[in-house]
């Protein structure tokens, strides 16, 4: 009965731990949440404090000059290289991705390769993509300071990205969807796109809202490939600036530091825009493939 008892008070013992250490943690990881929480609104709020009085006609006009300081050739030129870019690197990733997941046999050396590539490419400083792409697009393929070299070089910054994440997308879906589709003579092709790839709509757009995001914010690698040129690009051989590029060039002249900060108001809400209309999109297509 004594051992019964004394057994009794050390669990007791050691459940009240338990739940001590429990209630530690349960406090930690609500206020990591809360205090991240509040980091992004002071960030958000204070580019909104700063940038938004600063907002005026002068900062839209078509052309660029000293006096209005205009971002909208830079919000054009950022609009064209995000659709260049992704046009570039989203059938790419998610065709290798395919292959890797659906065709690829377990164990192939060259499947590990191209993982440990695409893993190593994804943790490369940006200013090495953009030096690479100096050397290589502007002055080897002779693409020049240009739209066209910094879509390129910022495909290949996003393609581990995009890789990875539709990667896991496609494993997420479930295996019976494909022996399924196989039991009703589906071929392998059809298989793809018709059940799997719709399936894992939802998680390969969250890689490219992603993407998106890296892409708008770039500087570094597009001031050594696409320039610096303050007027909307012509073509995709034309030099130009993105809001990025245009956000570090007036702010390290001294003279333009309110615009900058409404320039960052206006890349914040662009951000925000592109990704909330990528989540609806991706929304969208989910609940077309729940009712099919």
């Amino acid at each position: 009965m004594e051992n019964i008892n004394q057994r009794t008070l050390k669990q007791r013992a050691a459940s009240r731990r338990q739940d001590f250490v429990s209630f530690i943690l349960f406090g930690l990881v609500y206020f990591a949440a809360f205090l991240s929480f509040l980091v992004i609104i002071f960030i958000v709020g204070y580019i909104l404090v700063k940038g938004v009085p600063h907002l005026n006609k002068a900062l839209f006009s078509f052309t660029y000059t000293t006096e209005n300081v205009s971002l909208l050739p830079a919000l054009i030129n950022t609009l064209f290289i995000t659709g260049l870019t992704l046009l570039i690197a989203i059938p790419i990733g998610i065709g290798g991705s395919i292959y890797l997941t659906e065709y690829a046999k377990k164990g192939n050396p060259i499947v590990n390769i191209i993982r440990i590539a695409t893993e190593t490419l994804s943790g490369i400083p940006s200013i090495i993509y953009g030096l690479f792409g100096a050397l290589f697009f502007v002055k080897y393929v002779h693409f020049g300071l240009s739209l066209l070299s910094g879509s390129m070089t910022l495909s290949i910054m996003i393609l581990p990205l995009v890789m990875r994440t539709t990667e896991e997308a496609l494993l997420s879906v479930p295996t019976s969807y494909r022996e399924g589709a196989f039991a009703l003579g589906a071929g392998k092709l059809r298989t793809i796109f018709k059940i799997v790839l719709p399936s894992a709509i939802p998680g390969i757009f969250s890689g490219i809202i992603l993407a998106i995001g890296r892409i708008i914010g770039e500087s570094a690698a597009l001031i050594f490939t696409a320039g610096t040129v303050a007027e909307v690009a012509k073509n995709v051989f034309s030099s130009s600036r993105t809001l990025a590029v245009h956000m570090y060039a007036i702010s390290g002249e001294g003279l333009y530091i309110n615009q900058t900060y409404a320039t960052a108001v206006v890349l914040l809400l662009l951000v925000i825009g592109i990704n909330f209309l990528s989540g609806l999109v991706a929304k969208r297509l989910g609940s077309e493939m729940d009712d099919e």
